[in-house]
């Protein structure tokens, strides 16, 4: 019978990595098949896994097999210790978050290396705004520093799905030097995006699994994040009609990006508030009609006109149970439908989900023969085949 060859590993250095990859012990033990006392005892230092069990455990945790050979716990960015909310300590998130938040980082630290290759410097953001601002003000600031106009804020009437508004801020805001990424590994229950708010190049990342008004909402509201300088993860559900409870940070970020997708005095010169009247309640067409043109949710829009005074809480609850109510139908209806096999467009998710500017970087150090064809394969996820189809949709080259 062979020998089994135990891996020489440190057992603070297994400890680390399965904590910054977001498992406890119990649940990472169940994920690879073994007794949480034998894992248990592999950190304690009292036992060791073989090298296919380290294998499984790199495999697990989202790290290079050389990681876990290591002969100290790795120092810098620690997912679970850098975002904080008032008063909590750090949060738990689920493995699946903590490793879109540890892909982000070091996708930014690609980023800079390959800004650095060609001579460039990443555009710095500076803190723009503060907690103690009235988020009327905080809202023009954004808009100001984005250079968008307030004719350009009620244009998206024609787009039923949201997407025109999305890619028109998305547009702005990597303009001023910010990387925007779409997360597709995380519950929509559990975020609905996150900030990386670094002096320069900063990151914010959205969930792709909400629809495309939801994330409209969640990159100003991540956007206000950075520009308060301040990293967070951020959950879209809090209760803001009870706000003694809810983080201020949060209620302020949530202002700010209400304010800045639709400012007071474009959104009261709407033709369908305008004519409305002074009645707190409002038509299912009346808010459709407003939300499309602004490319907001409906609930978004609702919330800001209880800001406005133009309506109240009482009408928000009531509509909030028949959206619910709507999209539990509209679920079950597409599950009981037949399942019909969509195509998917390698080259389009990469850049939904990547941005024009991290591809540029990433296909303009390509083209100067510092990247291999493989290396681009590898850092965007796709098959060298789809890379020059990715590169004429993104640039038209």
């Amino acid at each position: 019978m062979a020998k089994r060859v135990l891996a020489k590993v440190k057992p603070e250095v297994l400890s680390w990595a399965r904590e910054s990859a977001g498992f406890e012990l119990h649940e990472a033990a169940t994920a690879i098949d073994i007794q949480e006392a034998r894992l248990s005892e592999w950190e304690l230092g009292l036992s060791a896994p073989t090298i296919p069990q380290l294998r499984t455990l790199a495999t697990l945790y989202k790290r290079p097999l050389s990681v876990l050979f290591l002969q100290e716990v790795p120092t810098g960015f620690q997912v679970l210790s850098d975002f904080r909310r008032p008063g909590r300590g750090p949060m738990r998130y689920s493995p699946e978050l903590t490793q879109e938040i540890r892909i982000a980082h070091q996708r930014r630290e690609l980023a800079k290396e390959l800004l650095a290759d060609i001579g460039e410097d990443a555009l710095a953001v500076r803190a723009l705004l503060d907690l103690k601002m009235d988020p009327e003000a905080a809202g023009k600031v954004v808009r100001d520093f984005l250079k968008i106009s307030d004719a350009a804020l009620n244009k998206f009437g024609g787009d039923a799905e949201g997407r025109i508004a999305l890619n028109f801020w998305r547009a702005a805001i990597e303009r001023v030097g910010v990387l925007v990424f779409q997360a597709t590994r995380v519950s929509a229950t559990e975020a609905s995006g996150f900030a990386l708010s670094y002096p320069d190049l900063p990151v914010v990342v959205i969930n792709r699994k909400d629809p495309p008004t939801r994330r409209l909402f969640s990159l100003l509201h991540e956007f206000a994040h950075v520009l308060l300088q301040q990293s967070g993860v951020s959950d879209l559900e809090i209760d803001i009609s009870k706000p003694v409870v809810q983080p201020a940070i949060e209620l302020f970020c949530n202002a700010v990006a209400a304010a800045s997708l639709m400012p007071r005095d474009v959104l009261l010169l709407d033709p369908v508030i305008s004519s409305h009247g002074r009645s707190h309640e409002w038509t299912d067409e009346e808010i459709a009609s407003i939300a499309k043109r602004f490319g907001v949710s409906r609930e978004s829009l609702i919330i800001r006109l209880i800001t406005l005074q133009r309506t109240d809480w009482p009408f928000f609850q009531r509509k909030r149970t028949q959206y619910r109510i709507e999209y539990e139908e509209q679920r079950q209806r597409q599950a009981a439908a037949p399942p019909k096999p969509i195509p998917r467009n390698m080259p389009q998710e990469a850049l939904s989900n990547f941005g024009r500017p991290f591809i540029g970087l990433v296909i303009g150090n390509y083209f100067q023969d510092r990247l291999t064809l493989s290396e681009v394969s590898g850092y965007l996820g796709l098959r060298t085949k789809h890379v020059e189809k990715l590169q004429r949709l993104a640039f038209g080259m």
